[in-house]
Parts: structure tokens; C-alpha cells; sequence
């Protein structure tokens, strides 16, 4: 996962405004919220619609597989989710050249649907040797927009009951799917952090999940994982980090077995490549704990 020298990095902003970006990736303060807050740091010909400008994505920048490359064939799939909205959709991508059956790795992303960084995510996994399948939570509502603050206004319209019961429903369809080997991995980020962590309580046939910076689940319904995890965090990160001092005793009493990963200095979302929060050396380092846990629980 590289990164071009010239771009900005999260020591290019005040701490503050990096904290109020953050507010307004959860939806804690809208758009307005963010310019006024950030105008008193906008400084040097700077403005504040400036410094959301640079702080939000620049996905063809980061882009590190193109949709045309010849090693992967890409498919968009339509599938039956009869507990959450009735149908969904996801992005479903392979090695084009398969010697026999792969695992299967689930795909979940932030709290703004299938943007083109997370079809970039999927497009990687295909990559490295899986079947994997991004589902699009935004599909009941026309899918993903096209700009991400549209897309998060649609999230907020979403019943959350129903969009888990499509990502169950997704992970059911992608373990079952033509060419794979039965074995089912997650990997999910910030939002999807969130429901690889639920899903892991939810279903005893996964076999691997790996949540970036997600909110713990119930902790009464840990004893139910089977899957074997690697969590990932970021130091800097008052919206998760606070739910881990119950998780991880309820993860130890349950038996399950884990790995937990907390970065020096790195910020909430220090894996996505798109944006100046993003971490190298951390997310590589991530990157690979990751493939460590598919490859040793999903080819077997």
C-alpha cells in the first residue's frame, strides 16, 4: 500500500481540525459544523472548505488495482436477503485464472456504502488468491451515490436492522459461492469494523475476521465467536478505543482466539490510502497481520 511523497499526510493539519474531521466522518457534526469549526485554523490563504477539500478522499490517486486489470474478473451481484430489505447487491471479484477452489473473504465498508476504495480493497483481495465480495449496505437506496456526502446522508436513513440482516445474508452467499472452498474470511473498516465484530457473534461458520477500528459488539454475545480474529486499532481514537476495555476480557473468557493491534500515532481510518489520515507503515504492517490470519485459517 504505497503513498506518493507528495501528498499531505495528518502532519500537515492541526490536531483540532483532524479532530473535527473525525466528528464529521461519524456524523456528529455536519458539513457547517466542520467549516466553523475549522475556519479559526485556516490560515495561510487557506480556507476552511479548503481544509475539508484536502481531508477528504482523492480515490483515483490511491487506486492500486484498476478495474481493467486482465488477472481479476469483477461482477456486480444481485442477491436474496429475506430477513433484511428482501435484495441486495455487492461487488464480487476473483482471480481471473483459478486452479481450483478459493476461500472467500467478505468485504465491509465504511459508513458511506461501496465507494471506489473499497471496490479497490475487494480488487486487491482478488489479488492475493481470494473470492471476495463487497456488498453495497446503500443498494435499497439507489446505492452508493457517487459523493460522500450524499452517501452519508443516505446512511442515516438506513434501518440498521435490516442492512445487518443483509450483510449475514451477504456472507451466507459468498461462502456458498461457485469456485470457493466453503471457507469464509471478513475484513471491514471503521462502520464495517463494526459488523465484522457482529457478525463474528452471528455466524459459527466464519472462520476469520479482521475488524479495522470497529465498535465492539455486546459483550454478552461473545462466548458465540468462533472465528479466529485479528483486530486492529488506531492510538489515536476516542470513537472506538473506549469499547475495547470490555471486549477484550469477554474475548479471554470466551476462549476465542485473537490478536489485537494497536498503532503508535496512528489515527482512526489510518488504512485508508485515500485520504491524509492514512498510515504506511501502520496500515502495511496491518495489511499483512491480516493476510497472516486469511492465509493460515482459510486455505486449509
Amino acid at each position: 500500500m504505497s503513498v506518493e511523497a507528495s501528498r499531505l499526510t495528518s502532519r500537515d493539519f492541526h490536531p483540532e481540525v483532524l479532530r473535527l474531521f473525525d466528528q464529521y466522518v461519524h456524523g456528529g457534526i455536519d458539513r457547517r459544523g466542520f467549516l466553523d469549526g475549522a475556519a479559526k485554523y485556516a490560515v495561510g490563504g487557506t480556507t476552511a472548505a479548503g481544509l475539508l477539500a484536502a481531508l477528504s478522499p482523492n480515490f483515483a490517486q490511491a487506486q492500486q488495482v484498476p478495474t481493467n486489470d486482465p488477472r481479476i474478473k469483477i461482477e456486480s451481484i444481485e442477491f436474496a436477503s429475506p430477513q433484511g430489505y428482501g435484495k441486495a447487491r455487492g461487488y464480487l471479484v476473483r482471480p481471473a485464472a483459478a486452479s481450483g477452489p478459493l476461500p472467500t473473504v467478505l468485504v465491509v465498508h465504511e459508513n458511506r456504502g461501496l465507494n471506489p476504495h473499497i471496490e479497490d480493497i475487494a480488487r486487491r483481495l482478488a489479488l492475493a488468491g481470494y473470492i471476495a465480495f463487497a456488498p453495497d449496505a446503500l443498494f435499497p437506496l439507489g446505492g452508493y451515490p457517487g459523493d460522500e456526502d450524499k452517501a452519508r446522508e443516505l446512511f442515516g436513513k438506513l434501518d440498521q436492522s435490516k442492512t445487518r440482516e443483509d450483510f449475514v445474508a451477504a456472507a451466507t452467499f459468498v461462502r456458498g459461492i461457485s469456485g470457493g472452498n466453503g471457507k469464509l474470511g471478513a475484513v471491514g473498516f471503521c462502520y464495517g469494523g463494526g459488523v465484522v465484530n457482529m457478525l463474528a457473534t452471528r455466524l459459527p461458520e466464519l472462520n476469520a475476521a479482521a475488524p479495522f477500528y470497529g465498535p465492539a459488539p455486546a459483550t454478552d454475545q461473545v462466548a458465540k465467536i468462533k472465528a479466529q480474529m485479528v483486530l486492529v486499532f488506531a492510538d489515536k481514537d476516542d470513537f472506538v478505543n473506549p469499547t475495547w476495555a470490555a471486549y477484550e476480557p469477554a474475548l479471554k473468557a470466551a476462549g476465542v482466539k485473537f490478536e489485537a493491534y494497536k498503532y503508535a500515532g496512528a489515527l482512526h481510518g489510518f488504512n485508508n490510502d485515500t485520504t491524509p489520515r492514512y498510515d504506511e507503515a501502520s496500515a502495511k504492517q496491518a495489511w499483512g497481520h491480516t493476510l497472516d490470519l486469511f492465509n493460515r485459517t482459510l486455505r486449509s
